[in-house]
Order: structure tokens, then C-alpha cells, then sequence
């Protein structure tokens, strides 16, 4: 059945100026028409879009949805907020091949994502050898979003390796192996994966029981390999996805230098991140700079991924990825049982330990670990509630570093506070969304799921611009906006998406600007389909987005899911690199 959308203000992606327009969409899910008044079918739904903006669907580049979709194919958490591609195999972890448990173990702890619900799901479903099955297993799910993938070097590295020879530091590939996990590259990228992911950030953590607590195998190559492995991908101008040091921040150079072009060809890179830090106060300014230096004068082909909204996070206990970035704090979730590890955090030994090393002056940080910020969000004790740990400290007459580990040995996990991490000053933020060299994406959507919610983060940017320019302080425009949450994104992986025209497949969004208010900032806990009784953080604006069609099918629409979304195969697509 056709649709057609009446009466929008059209954003084509294109940095056109937008235009009043109806969109009418083919049977077969493109758009036939687009213009005033159209003639449409008398059987074709109508949605009615007066008042509202009419854009491409958005495009999501750092998930980790790779396991989640297996479970709930809908990935109606993202959907609902109109991204509709999601790119799956970030940080060098994918599915792409291995065994459940390599899997695992490699994932689990990494994303915060339960490994008893992972594991058994992957032992019953893991039947693809190689990453061109792998495709061919995700272009047979019900997806709700379309996908596209990238292959990760850790998944690569251990099945080539082995898991144990992978984690060893002292092991270098020899040529066979090299040439192994470039032969897998290449597969993929053959089948449609748009390249490889790769992760020197140590503080990523193994699960399981085997290896757990030692970095994720990526970590423990050599740029030797990284530039092997990139061969392929620079060959079929595809994309290279890097996780530098962020503690020691020394592996920038190398991945941008890498960036540079070799035979004529740079290498697409997409490097994390442009963010206004605390401990690093002004690096954006430097990276954005370093960008345009080496993509203007050296030829490169570099983007920092940039989320458009304050980085803010909220923490179990210390269930959060920064604890891992200091030995204290890796030593504490080394232990499973909470029990056992609120007695540790309790022991004087432990504490003196912790203190060293959290407030060393020397040591590397990527977290601000500000107490005076941080706040408590609920606790055992309700009189907490509301109050940073600087506050409690101060009532209690005692040092609120001391107060943090007395009320995490007393409480663990049941004492839930939040704080902002990064991108908390607006001018800064502004300036990071605006620049050349950011490409807006870094939600981490499927992963984290009780510390962050970055699902609507394209409303969230759409918000500030428009909160912007009613302010009388514009620094972009709509068109520009839309234009970096879609076509932007889509022209630098190198697949079939982010623009409104006439004979593209139509993934569209119909939102209402006057609802891009406050309802998109804040926070909810919603239990997660197919995950136990786990709540998730999320973020929930329902009366924001009118409706979102993927391959011209309406898949939600007045804060509803199509009834056979998640079943039915006729809504996302594995869309392949430069289809």
C-alpha cells in the first residue's frame, strides 16, 4: 500500500532550504513523488505533517547493538526516535565469527551487557563460519532499523589466535596469520561489512572466567597489524573505525597518520572523539584543528565521531567503564559477586589503595572524578537522595573521597548516582557540533544499558539548534543539522541513505519542533525485551516523532509500533558498503 505525507516542511539532507512539500512513497518503498498537492491512490495511508519537519531517516554510526538485535530485531529504542541505520561492530568487537564463548567473553563485560542472557542466546544461534554468513544471517532477521557492520579486530584476533594467544602481549602474528585476518577483512568487506573496528583503549575489559580483567584483544596488537589489516580496507575504500589511548592519548598520530593517502588513496578513518573533557580542557579545539591539518594539507580522510549532547552517565555502585581506567578500580569489578566486593571496598588496605590512584596528579584520566559533581540518585539510606557525595561528606565532617568508598562498602550496587562527564558547557558544545571534522554520532545504543541514554540523540541536536535560533543566537541552521545527522554520515561510510528524493528508499522522519522540548531530555528506566528483568536506561519523547517509515513502511507512527515490527521483514534492511 502506498503512503503519502501531506503538508511537511521537507529537509532533504542536501542543505537544501526546506520546502513545503508532500512525499508520496511507491509499493516498493521508495519515493515516487515529492511536491505540493500530490495526487495519491484513494486507498494510501495519509500522514498528516502540517506543522512538521519531514526528514531522512537518521543514522546512528556507534552501536553495539550486535547482540540485542538477535534478541529483540525491532531495536525499537532507537527506531522510535527515527534513526532508522544503526552500524553494528564498533570498538573492535563484533559477531562476525568465533565461538559463543569468545564471544562472550569478549563483549559482555566491555558493554555492560548480561553475559547469562548473551551466552546461551549465542551457543543457540552461532552457526555462521565466517563473516560473509554472518551477513547472510543478519539479511534474514526481522529487522526494525536498517544495519550496517563493521568487522572487529578483536573478534578477528582471537579466532585467528586463539583467545589466549590473542591476550598476550608478547605475541606477534606471523605472515599466515596476518594474512588470515586479512583474508577475513576482505571477505567482509566483500559480503557489504564496510571495513574493520579496532580498540587500544585499555580500560576495555575481558569477562567470563578464563581471561577476565585483561584488556580486550585489540588492545595488544602492534600498529604493524593495525596498518596490515587496513590494507583491504583502504583497497576497497572502505572504512576504518579506531579507538585510540585515550589515557595516554600517544596513538592519535599514529591512526591519523594513517588516515594519509598510500597509492593514490587515503583511508576513510572515524576516530573517537570530540568531546569537552574535564581532565583534557580544550582538546577538541586541538583535534579539530589536527583534523583539518591533515585532511586539507595531507590528504587524509579523518572524522572524530561527536555526541551533541552532555556525555552524562549514571553509575550502580561502580558499574561504569571509567572505574576500569585505574587498577583500584579494575580490582573491585574483577569481582562478580557484589557482596565481595563491597567488603573489599570497605578494607582500609583497599581504600588507602584506591585514594593513591584516584587522585594521583601523574596518571592518565579521562574522568573529571569531581564528588562535588556527582550526585546520588537513590540510595538505601532516602536521606541521600538528591545530595553529591561532597555534600554528604560535609555533613558527616569527613572527607568526601572517604565518604564515596564508606557508602559504596555500605551500600554497592543499591546506591545509584549520576554525574556529567564531559560536554557540559554549552559554547564548547556548540563548537564541537559545528566543526568540519566532527561526524555526530558515539551513542553506544545497546550497550551500557543502566548508564547511558543516547538513543534520541539526533532530536536532542535538533533541539539546541532550534533552541538556538529562537534564542536569536543561531550557530547552524536546521538544514545543516539534519544534514550532519544524515547525508553527512552517509556519504562518509559509503552506503545507501540519509537523503529524501525521488526514487531512494524511504526512511523518513515526521517531527513535531514545538514537542523538541524538555520531554527529550529526560531519563526513564524501562525493562529491556528478552533481557530477564534488567531496566535500561532510556530516554522517552513519544509526542516529539509523529511517525517513522523504514523502506517506506510505517514501523511507528503517534508513539506506536507497527504490530508486526520485530517480525516481519519488510522494514530494515542490512544495507551494504556502497549500495
Amino acid at each position: 500500500m502506498r503512503t503519502i505525507i501531506r503538508n511537511g516542511t521537507l529537509y532533504d539532507g542536501e542543505l537544501a532550504a526546506p520546502k513545503r512539500a508532500d512525499v508520496l512513497i511507491a509499493d516498493d518503498g521508495t519515493v515516487e513523488a515529492i511536491g505540493v498537492a500530490l495526487a495519491a491512490p484513494d486507498d494510501a495511508e495519509v500522514i498528516d505533517a502540517e506543522g512538521c519537519w519531514v526528514t531522512p531517516g537518521f543514522l546512528d554510526i556507534h552501536t553495539h547493538y550486535d547482540a540485542e538485535l538477535e534478541i529483540a530485531p525491532a531495536l525499537s529504542e532507537s527506531l522510535r526516535h527515527g534513526v532508522t541505520t544503526t552500524l553494528i561492530g564498533s570498538c573492535g568487537l563484533s559477531l562476525v565469527v568465533g565461538e559463543p564463548e569468545d564471544l562472550a567473553d569478549t563483549f559482555c563485560r566491555v558493554e555492560g551487557i548480561p553475559r547469562d542472557i548473551v551466552l546461551p542466546m549465542l551457543e543457540d544461534i552461532v552457526d555462521w563460519k565466517g563473516p560473509a554468513e554472518y551477513v547472510d544471517h543478519l539479511s534474514s532477521l526481522p529487522l526494525g532499523p536498517n544495519v550496517v557492520g563493521m568487522a572487529g579486530h578483536s573478534t578477528l584476533r582471537t579466532h585467528v589466535l586463539g583467545m589466549e594467544r590473542s591476550l598476550d602481549r608478547t605475541v606477534r602474528p606471523d605472515q599466515g596469520e596476518l594474512d588470515a585476518m586479512s583474508r577475513l577483512v576482505s571477505e567482509g568487506m566483500e559480503a557489504g561489512l564496510l571495513g574493520m573496528s579496532v580498540n587500544l583503549l585499555p580500560w576495555d575489559k575481558m569477562g567470563g572466567e578464563r581471561f577476565r580483567s585483561r584488556p580486550t584483544p585489540s588492545v595488544f596488537a602492534r600498529f604493524a597489524e593495525y596498518r596490515r589489516l587496513t590494507e583491504p580496507i583502504r583497497a576497497g575504500d572502505g572504512v576504518f573505525q579506531a579507538i585510540p589511548n585515550l589515557q595516554t592519548r600517544w596513538s592519535f598520530g599514529p591512526i591519523l597518520d594513517m588516515s594519509r593517502p598510500r597509492d593514490g588513496r587515503a583511508l576513510r578513518t572515524s576516530m573517537l572523539t570530540m568531546m569537552d573533557a574535564p581532565p583534557a580542557m580544550g582538546a577538541y579545539r586541538a583535534l579539530g584543528a589536527v583534523a583539518n591539518l591533515y585532511n586539507s594539507k595531507l590528504g587524509a580522510h579523518v572524522r572524530f565521531q561527536a555526541l551533541p549532547t552532555p556525555f552524562d552517565v549514571y553509575t550502580d555502585g561502580i558499574e561504569n567503564p571509567v572505574f576500569e581506567e585505574f587498577g583500584a578500580g579494575t580490582e573491585a569489578l574483577h569481582l562478580e559477586d557484589v557482596d565481595a566486593r563491597r567488603q573489599l571496598m570497605g578494607a582500609p588496605g583497599y581504600q588507602q589503595m584506591f585514594r593513591k590512584q584516584w587522585t594521583s596528579k601523574v596518571a592518565p584520566r579521562a574522568y573529571h572524578r569531581n564528588l562535588s559533581e556527582a550526585r546520588i540518585v537513590s540510595a538505601p539510606d532516602t536521606s541521600l537522595d538528591g545530595r553529591t557525595f561532597a555534600e554528604v561528606a560535609a555533613q558527616r565532617g569527613a572527607d568526601p573521597l572517604d565518604t564515596f568508598l564508606d557508602l559504596q562498602a555500605t551500600y554497592g550496587n543499591d546506591l545509584r548516582w549520576y554525574t556529567v562527564i564531559a560536554n557540559a558547557n554549552p559554547g564548547h558544545l556548540q563548537s564541537i557540533v559545528s566543526h568540519p571534522a566532527a561526524m555526530i554520532g558515539f551513542s553506544d545504543a545497546g550497550a551500557h544499558l543502566r548508564n547511558m541514554a543516547f538513543y534520541n540523540f539526533p532530536l536532542r541536536m535538533l533541539k539546541r539548534v532550534r533552541d538556538a535560533e529562537l534564542a536569536g543566537a543561531p550557530f547552524m541552521s536546521v538544514q545543516q543539522a539534519v544534514h550532519k545527522l544524515t547525508a553527512d554520515i552517509a556519504d562518509f561510510h559509503r552506503i545507501d541513505a540519509g537523503r529524501l528524493a525521488v526514487g531512494k528508499r524511504a526512511d523518513v522522519v515526521v517531527i513535531d519542533p514545538e514537542r523538541l522540548d524538555d520531554s527529550v531530555e529526560e531519563v526513564h528506566e524501562q525493562q529491556m525485551v528478552g533481557f530477564g528483568d534488567l531496566d535500561r536506561l532510556v530516554r522517552r519523547n513519544d509526542d516529539t516523532v509523529r511517525a517513522v517509515l523504514v523502506n517506506g513502511r510505517v514501523a511507528w507512527r503517534g508513539g506506536i509500533p507497527a504490530a508486526d515490527l520485530g517480525t516481519a521483514r519488510h522494514y530494515g534492511q542490512f544495507l551494504p558498503l556502497g549500495g
